[in-house]
């Protein structure tokens, strides 16, 4: 009994996957980790094929791609532009060739190639910054549409694709092709910027091995392309709504073939895959041919001799080719025949109902007559019987009968033609389900049919899978060897150093032994040299002992004593020739000695070297072994590092958008003060505030939106002058401008001309508080957040053109406030140079000035009228002169700052354009600074009159204060109209602002010494309003209440009148 095993389930309830192979899964994905990190290693050339198709082999081991993102993303890839391109590049190769599942969970990966974009700079250091960015573009536009058409592979293959889904539905067709020619003209352009990017004299290898992917997924593209056109136009008949298609088709076709042309020509990229060459003229759509092949892979010439193969594999037999495209064909005639049947119905059907509805109007037509005569006959007989009453009201019965009865056939006339447009659907219905039933018939026979092929082409691959398997295992245990026995031998590379050095000890010994075995030889040699002329010496010797014997013998005894002297001689010599030659042997044998004991020494020391050589190549193993496991402890302390660095930026970043929104929220804070004193009906804004300053305050709050804009995008785009710093700036500088244009506008209001004027001004600057208010709120991170990088900056662009037409529209309303016949003032009127204009004004306020000087001294020189003033009066008269000598004094250092405030306003800001251009570019400003230079010199002329006056008794102290208010007022106006356009931390500007401080401390002064003087001329009248009686009590306290009344009633109708008057004085003042 055979038990099914039940399939693994993992924590999310998906499919686990066992590869079909024998695999330790931890080193699979260590090896893996590592095969990321050599294909993208920093050094700038192409990732080497065998650690790229390592990362593909795992997805088809696992049908899985997260360990592959995974490695990918712990890796150090964005901080090297060269890693990052390398990066996508490997991820190009694994989406085209990696197990279909990575390309659904690659889905999930679109935020991390979107950083990889954002995090380059704009050029790059060396020059991968464009490439990198139209890279992400473009896997981005790949994978969205293997989004929408899940249908496709990575390499696009028409085959496969037709095996998965039909392509009976034109449209569907058509939508597929445009889809396809779109992400072809993707790849056209990011081809083109490669080839612009090559560089003429570095290596462009990095750059190069791009174009292996695109020329492969190019090739696949268009093959696809041709292949569904012509079945396009062999299934339609209309080649005129083909024929956009077949124009961006032969357009791309000349695309492709530059391509492909300009790719042959690179023999880096010809020596990995072979470039396809396409025709002059595009292929023939009308054709029935078939599409042309894919280019075959490179063969590697390798010497190794190839593993037997267990069985060929089985290619596709043209019968079973021409029996699937026969099977196509029946299929397309059956579809023909039943779309030509449903055609003939619905014509059918269409007549019937006609018909059906002529007769309905025919029968509608009868009816009507027939009731039209109904109705005549009923008149007649009521005509006839109107006289009697019961006559009367039968003829009302049956003319309701009658009308019943009308009502009754014609809801029959409509129930008959809904039965039969019911019977007709019903019909219609039968043979629509008719021919479902047959289309469903076959379908069910053709899916049979292509089942069948399936199976069959399920064991060919099978078999090559098995093959493939086979194959792949031995090949990576010859890697596996080969790897190992490359790093025996690079380990041992410093023992091979040593043991040659050795060698070369070896051998001077070996020498130094060859010359001892050569002394040895030589000592034998003169050793058998000597043995031999001794024993020719002893054989001589003998002979002469012979010969000697024999003259002895021949002396007979009379020699005797002679000869035995001799031979007792030769005796002796023979001696010690026997003691030299026994001497020359022993020393013989201690040089045998002594050369035993060298080779011996020589065997030993040739032991220690080996043995102290095997000693070296184990510690290099150890050191090489150690020196590996330190540099992956590195890497991943390195990745840990980066990990933390990364994380402490995003936080830094986080709390600095933190502080930016803090910062938008305080300008939204101090707009929303400015809109609700706009509106509070208590407040009365800038009092001082005349029309043409108000506009020049617009003209700012309107370049200042652009600017705050400008900087914000760059702020989100990362540039050079988008810092926390400037964009926080810009934030309050427009929010600033902002606050005083409400406020102003407010002021401005006391020159309309009605209420109703005035609420349009209120209106319409409350809009573009509101516009500004929103402009703060939509630039906070948290909106930001929720919108795409691309639409960021959109938001401010849109927000900035909102503020400028509020801004504009509010210019426009506060125009109105100016004369119409004396819009522009002294510009409008001016002939000349419009410079010369502002410096006469300015001179002409000076001049007043220093008239309204010499005038106090005129006073102050003038004789005192003892008969009509009192001691006390004449000093009260000499404290206000003098007062009114330091305002005037302090009035002239003003107008020399503002001179010198303006000249230097005016050289920073034409730049190199005239001065006269920079006054009509700015012509509001202009306006502002003549209109305030006047109401300078006005009010220092009121206020030397009031003093005049006051001293010859026509005057009274109150006229004095409002003069010394007017001053105050008219020099607010002057400060505010150049800090319009002053530069920050001016000094100019700063001698200015002290001079305005100066004038405003001595107007005060003035104000309180009149002040002091009027307390003392006021006499209270004392009472005693304890001990008054009741009534009179009452009676005086109502005299109070009714003077109260009037002197509230007086005041109201003073303010009234002074309103119009500084309406009117204001126009005078403009016409004039």
């Amino acid at each position: 009994m055979s038990t099914r095993r039940r399939p693994n389930f993992d924590i999310d309830g998906d499919e686990v996957h066992y590869p079909t192979r024998p695999v330790d899964k931890d080193k699979a994905e260590n090896e893996l980790v590592i095969n990321i990190k050599k294909a993208t290693s920093p050094e700038e050339s192409a990732p080497k094929q065998k650690h790229v198709r390592k990362c593909i082999v795992y997805t088809w081991d696992y049908h899985s791609s997260i360990s592959f993102w995974s490695g990918l993303r712990v890796q150090p890839i964005l901080s090297d532009e060269v890693q990052t391109f390398k990066a996508l590049i490997t991820v190009h190769k694994v989406l085209q060739e990696g197990h279909p599942v990575t390309i659904k969970e690659a889905h999930g990966q679109a935020g991390w190639l979107e950083t990889c974009a954002r995090t380059v700079a704009a050029e790059g250091q060396r020059g991968y910054g464009p490439l990198i960015r139209t890279y992400v573009q473009f896997i981005l536009a790949k994978l969205r549409f293997h989004r929408l058409r899940p249908e496709f592979n990575g390499l696009f293959e028409y085959e496969e694709y037709i095996s998965l889904k039909g392509i009976d539905d034109p449209n569907e067709g058509y939508e597929t092709i445009s889809d396809l020619m779109g992400l072809q003209d993707q790849i056209e352009s990011f081809q083109r910027m490669v080839f612009s990017h090559f560089r003429h004299s570095a290596n462009n290898e990095c750059r190069i091995s791009a174009l292996v992917p695109l020329v492969k997924e190019s090739w696949g593209i268009y093959r696809f392309i041709t292949s569904m056109l012509r079945a396009m136009h062999r299934r339609t008949n209309d080649h005129d709504a083909l024929e956009p298609l077949r124009q961006r088709f032969n357009s791309q076709h000349h695309n492709l073939r530059k391509f492909y042309y300009e790719c042959s020509n690179l023999k880096y990229l010809t020596g990995l895959i072979n470039v396809p060459k396409l025709g002059q003229e595009p292929p023939n759509l009308l054709d029935t041919g078939s599409a042309p092949d894919l280019p075959a892979r490179p063969k590697t010439t390798t010497a190794s001799p190839a593993p037997p193969l267990a069985a060929p594999s089985p290619a596709p037999d043209a019968a079973a080719i021409n029996e699937q495209a026969r099977m196509l064909k029946q299929y397309e005639d059956q579809q023909t025949a039943l779309r030509a049947q449903r055609e003939a119905e619905e014509r059918q059907r269409l007549d019937l109902e006609a018909q059906q509805q002529r007769e309905f109007e025919q029968r509608q037509r009868e009816q009507a007559e027939r009731e039209r005569l109904a109705q005549e006959q009923l008149m007649q007989q009521q005509m006839m019987q109107y006289n009697n009453q019961a006559a009367q009201q039968v003829s009302d019965y049956e003319r309701e009968l009658l009308a019943m009865r009308g009502q009754y056939e014609r809801d029959q006339l409509l129930l008959e033609q809904y039965d039969r447009r019911v019977k007709a659907l019903e019909g219609e219905l039968g043979g629509v389900t008719s021919n479902i039933h047959a289309q469903m018939a076959s379908k069910d026979e053709l899916i049979k049919q292509l089942q069948d092929q399936v199976t069959l082409w399920r064991n060919k691959y099978e078999a090559l899978a098995k093959l493939y398997s086979q194959l792949r295992t031995e090949h990576l245990d010859m890697l596996s060897k080969f790897k190992q026995l490359q790093l025996k031998a690079n380990s041992a590379q410093e023992a091979v150093d040593r043991m040659e050095r050795m060698e070369r000890d070896l051998k001077a010994k070996n020498i130094e032994l060859a010359d001892m075995i050569r002394e040895r030889d030589r000592a034998r040699f003169d050793i058998d040299r000597q043995k031999s002329s001794h024993k020719d010496e002893i054989d001589r010797l003998r002979r002469e002992i012979n010969f000697a014997n024999e003259r002895a013998e021949d002396a007979t005894r009379s020699k005797s004593s002679e000869v035995s002297s001799v031979l007792g001689k030769y005796n002796r010599q023979l001696t010690e020739l026997e003691d030299s030659l026994r001497s020359k042997q022993m020393q013989i044998d201690e040089l045998l000695v002594k050369l035993n004991n060298a080779s011996g020494d020589m065997e030993r020391l040739r032991d220690e070297k080996d043995q102290e050589i095997l000693i070296l190549q184990e510690g290099m193993d150890s050191t090489i072994q150690s020196l590996s496991e330190a540099q992956q402890n590195q890497g991943l302390s390195e990745e840990a590092t980066n990990a933390q660095i990364d994380t402490l930026i995003l936080d830094n970043r986080k709390k600095l958008n933190q502080v930016i929104d803090s910062i938008l929220q305080a300008c939204v804070q101090k707009v929303d003060d400015a809109i609700y004193e706009l509106e509070s009906p208590t407040q009365a804004g800038n009092i001082n505030s005349t029309p043409e300053y108000t506009l020049s305050m617009i003209e700012k709050a309107t370049n200042n939106a652009t600017d705050f804009a400008m900087v914000f995008n760059l702020h989100l785009s990362g540039d050079v002058g988008g810092d926390y710093v400037d964009v926080i700036k810009g934030a309050n500088e427009f929010a600033q401008v902002l606050s005083d244009v409400l406020i102003n506008c407010k002021g401005v209001t006391r020159l309309a001309n009605d209420d109703d004027a005035s609420d349009k001004i209120v209106a319409i600057a409350k809009s573009a508080g509101d516009v500004g208010l929103r402009f703060f709120l939509n630039l906070q991170s948290y909106k930001l957040d929720l919108l795409q990088p691309a639409q960021r900056k959109e938001v401010s662009m849109r927000n900035n053109s909102e503020a400028r037409t509020a801004l504009t529209r509010l210019s426009e309303v506060v125009d109105t406030l100016i004369p119409k016949g004396t819009k522009g003032g002294a510009l409008a009127r001016a002939n000349g140079d419009i410079g010369d204009i502002v410096e006469h004004e300015m001179q002409s306020a000076a001049a007043a000035i220093e008239a309204a000087t010499q005038r106090l001294q005129e006073l102050m020189s003038r004789p005192r009228d003892s008969a009509r003033f009192s001691a006390v009066d004449l000093q009260v008269h000499d404290s206000i002169l003098s007062a009114a000598m330091a305002i005037t004094s302090a009035i002239a250092r003003l107008i020399k700052a503002a001179t010198e405030s303006q000249q230097e306003i005016v050289a920073q800001g034409k730049g190199s354009s005239s001065v006269q251009q920079f006054y009509k570019r700015n012509n509001r400003w202009t306006e502002g600074l003549i209109s305030a230079a006047k109401a300078v010199a006005f009010a220092t002329n009121l206020l030397i009159e009031s003093a005049d006056g006051v001293l010859s008794g026509t005057h009274s102290l109150e006229q004095l204060i409002v003069a010394s208010n007017e001053v105050a007022a008219a020099t607010a106006q002057l400060v505010a109209a150049s800090r319009v356009k002053a530069n920050l931390m001016s000094k100019t500007q700063e001698r200015l602002e002290l001079a305005a401080k100066a004038v405003t401390e001595a107007c005060k002064a003035l104000v309180r010494q009149v002040k002091a003087v009027s307390a003392k001329q006021v006499v209270e009248e004392k009472m005693d309003y304890k001990n008054m009686a009741v009534l009179e009590f009452k009676r005086r306290e109502m005299e109070q209440q009714v003077e109260i009344l009037k002197l509230e009633k007086d005041l109201g109708a003073a303010r009234h009148l002074l309103g119009a008057m500084r309406r009117a004085g204001y126009h005078t003042d403009e016409t004039d």
